[in-house]
């Protein structure tokens, strides 16, 4: 395949500019904020003080907290706007080209795009350096030199982010060289496995014994170490069974619906569970992070009553990490909402058309579209709440998971995703919007 047939082919259409800016603002984003996040962790490995090792552990524990999401948003950005492009490759395949030619195209384009983020979350990047190196610690503020990341660093940050779209476009090919009849035609199902519920269940026994056995194992192997895979492996669980147990509330749904809204709900989210998870996958990682916070909320409680001198200044910083932590947390949810659901609508827009082309109003599609997204809100912010329950609950007991602060920490943390989550909605109206203008 040519360059000039290479060129064409990756030029976007008229109208779709958005379907470029939405995936390249997404990687931007992730890249600034993954950047911001092992650069600020880093400088806690540079101590070798008795008390380093409590540093380096609650780094750990922040740095699986917030990276391995944003690597979750990544690979969401990569599929973004998947039905156009699978739409456009399929035509290609119909037409004779062959599947590694299909192949070049895809990584191409979405490398490129990932590309055009990266260098934009760079820049984000070394302007959040100087407010990040202003947060104390230890009584100091951290300084921008021990937060800034090396050029190695970062050029290793960036390339596997660009892999990471590469890999995600790789995986989404097989629909099209496989069927691209039905995936032009729109025939092809996308459901998942009643597999993943048992593997979760697997996973979640072991996570549970894994945190039973941290303090045996912390004798011979790092605490941070043990931490890190136990929070990252709890969250990668979450992304397993989430689109399964979204299919399986929708498929309830579907045969209790009484209005054509609920019932258009429940088939949009059927339709594509893993689309459905990704528009509240951020929701689980916030209701994750709730139950952290809220329980070291507690523990700083009960420590901070009666403690010496000195060791009030690491409740002071495992405090202020906390902060950090929520805050890192609600703007990869932000990310992930805002760029998710924009996606949707516009992937959407050729069947809300038609919708509207066969009478339905924009407000039965819209209330649809917001019942779509916010009715597994509930399940997914409960589910995982209980998920991290069950892995906390070894490591510091029931008591402090109960503790009324705790719980309102929680509550609190919740009712904020979850509201952020419902103003997205009326954000990305315009888009849907769109679709019902005149011709």
């Amino acid at each position: 395949m040519n360059l000039s047939v290479m060129r064409m082919l990756l030029r976007p259409a008229p109208g779709s500019t958005a379907t470029i800016v939405i995936p390249a603002t997404a990687f931007a984003i992730v890249t600034a904020l993954t950047l911001t996040v092992v650069g600020g962790a880093q400088s806690f490995w540079t101590w070798s003080d008795p008390d380093a090792v409590v540093y380096q552990a609650l780094a750990a524990v922040a740095l699986v907290l917030l990276v391995v999401p944003l690597a979750s948003v990544a690979g969401a950005a990569a599929r973004l706007s998947a039905r156009r492009r699978d739409e456009r490759l399929s035509t290609l395949r119909l037409l004779g080209v062959t599947p590694a030619g299909v192949g070049v195209v895809t990584v191409t384009e979405s490398t490129i795009i990932a590309s055009a983020g990266v260098l934009a979350g760079i820049l984000g990047h070394l302007l959040l350096v100087p407010l990040v190196g202003l947060i104390p610690f230890r009584g100091a503020p951290l300084g921008a030199e021990a937060v800034l990341l090396s050029p190695a660093a970062i050029a290793s940050v960036c390339a596997a982010t660009a892999v990471l779209a590469a890999v995600s476009a790789i995986m989404g090919l097989r629909r099209v060289i496989i069927s691209p009849l039905g995936v032009r035609m729109r025939a092809q199902a996308t459901g998942v496995h009643w597999i993943r519920g048992v593997l979760a269940a697997v996973l979640l026994a072991c996570a549970f014994l894994l945190a039973q056995a941290v303090p045996s194992l912390a004798a011979s192997l790092s605490v941070a170490v043990v931490l890190a895979a136990l929070f990252g492996g709890t969250l990668a669980l979450l992304n397993l069974v989430g689109p399964w147990a979204l299919a399986v509330g929708a498929r309830r749904q579907a045969k209790r619906a009484s209005t054509p809204e609920r019932l258009l709900a429940a088939r949009t989210v059927l339709d594509d569970p893993k689309a459905a998870w990704r528009q509240v996958g951020g929701i689980a990682m916030a209701s994750f992070m709730g139950v952290f916070a809220g329980t070291g909320v507690s523990t700083m409680n009960v420590m901070s009553a009666g403690a010496a001198p000195q060791d009030l200044e690491l409740i002071v910083d495992m405090r202020t990490g906390l902060i950090i932590t929520l805050v890192g947390s609600f703007l990869m949810v932000a990310a992930s909402v805002g760029v998710t659901q924009a996606a949707d609508a516009l992937d959407q827009r050729p069947l809300h058309r038609s919708l509207h082309q066969l009478g339905m109003p924009l407000k039965t599609v819209d209330s649809a579209r917001r019942r779509a997204i916010m009715s597994p809100l509930l399940l997914t912010a409960v589910g995982s709440a209980l998920v991290a329950a069950v892995v906390v609950f070894p490591l510091i007991g029931l008591a402090l998971i109960v503790d009324p602060l705790s719980l309102m920490t929680i509550a609190l943390v919740l009712t904020a995703g979850i509201l952020l989550v419902w103003l997205s909605t009326l954000a990305t109206r315009p888009l849907l919007a769109k679709a019902f203008a005149p011709a």
